[in-house]
């Protein structure tokens, strides 16, 4: 018996309209097939067979900090990431290296979440 990998991360958003423009326009992540739930929300693929769930009707105060609580994708290039994220007019802190080497960019979405952009030093 033993855990495979990480399946999803859900968010609970206050407009799920406003969150699955930001994280298919802006963020790039492509849209899922959803089950019929009696909630509004909306999900994503993130990478080969990871996903991001939206939940709707968020009513109370996000709890995230990108020191605190958070989620993270390894991205591939994170100079193009910076680039993009520049363009598209995302929120973020500029890109920082970790004391291991990897580099990181950390971005907000429209209710508040932070997310980690990483990319691992060469031979991490």
């Amino acid at each position: 018996m033993k855990i495979l990998q990480i399946n999803h991360v859900a968010l609970h958003v206050q407009d799920v309209a406003v969150s699955e423009r930001f994280y298919r326009m802006q963020i790039g992540l492509d849209v899922i097939p959803r089950p019929d739930f009696d909630f509004p929300g909306a999900w994503f693929r993130i990478g080969v067979d990871q996903e991001l769930h939206l939940i709707g009707n968020r009513t109370t105060e996000v709890q995230s900090h990108h020191r605190g609580t958070h989620f993270a994708v390894l991205v591939d290039d994170i100079q193009c990431w910076d680039e993009h994220l520049s363009a598209a007019g995302v929120q973020r802190l500029p890109v920082k290296t970790r004391p291991d080497g990897a580099r990181q960019i950390f971005v907000i979405d429209p209710d508040g979440h932070w997310i980690e952009f990483c990319q691992y030093a060469v031979g991490i």
